[in-house]
């Protein structure tokens, strides 16, 4: 694909978000919470396993410990068994216990609902802290993780592998109201069809408007 001027990039990731839509129509966070603190610590501990391990785990942990001040008191033990599936437990124990500790001390056991806040929490880089804001505040964020990368390089979106550039880039194409909505479409569609090592490109809504569609399949599947 020709060298695209940020108009029609824009013009093409319009048409792209509108397949996608299609597609998934009502994007949701696959992890469990019932508020913002449930929703920070969960998404702490996603990190190197699946939202599913997660979501079987935080039931008994916020029925234990369903406040931050609790959380931060409780017993690192006590956590560590109830963590252990989720892999690294030792490592996500000490992390949540602190993070809580942090809500609770800093925030008076409110979770801040700015990134220029929550980013300064143990542990809560800006792909953590969109989501809260997002999902949890249902302010404008833009959350990249590895699929959103993924797919924004694969689309011609950006070029880079640094998440803030990433976010950055997707920020300057889509209209900020869409920001958390289209990231959403652009994560769950990479996580289900535009696979790491074997991207499901017979099943993608999208070929016609991806430069990387030749490069990625069978040269014996024909574009659309």
């Amino acid at each position: 694909m020709k060298e695209e001027s940020l108009s029609q990039k824009k013009l093409r990731l319009g048409k792209i978000l509108t397949e996608l839509a299609a597609s998934i129509p009502a994007p949701r966070i696959e992890l469990d919470f019932n508020n913002p603190f449930e929703l920070l610590v969960a998404t702490v501990l996603s990190a190197q396993t699946t939202d599913r391990m997660v979501n079987r785990v935080t039931p008994e942990l916020f029925s234990r410990f369903p406040t931050p001040e609790a959380l931060a008191g409780a017993e690192i033990n006590a956590l560590e068994a109830i963590l252990r599936p989720t892999g690294f437990f030792r490592r996500k124990a000490q992390h949540v216990r602190e993070l809580a500790g942090a809500v609770f001390s800093r925030y008076q056991g409110q979770v801040p609902g700015t990134m220029e806040e929550l980013i300064t929490l143990p542990g809560v880089g800006r792909k953590t802290a969109s989501v809260v804001l997002f999902h949890g505040f249902s302010k404008p964020a833009i959350f990249v993780d590895t699929h959103v990368g993924r797919v924004s390089r694969r689309l011609g979106l950006t070029r880079s592998d640094d998440p803030e550039r990433v976010e950055q880039d997707l920020a300057r194409l889509i209209p900020k109201k869409d920001w958390g909505t289209a990231a959403s479409r652009i994560l769950l569609h990479g996580r289900t069809v535009c696979l790491a090592r074997r991207p499901l490109c017979d099943q993608c809504p999208c070929t016609r408007l991806c430069p990387s569609f030749e490069t990625v399949t069978s040269p014996s599947l024909p574009r659309p």
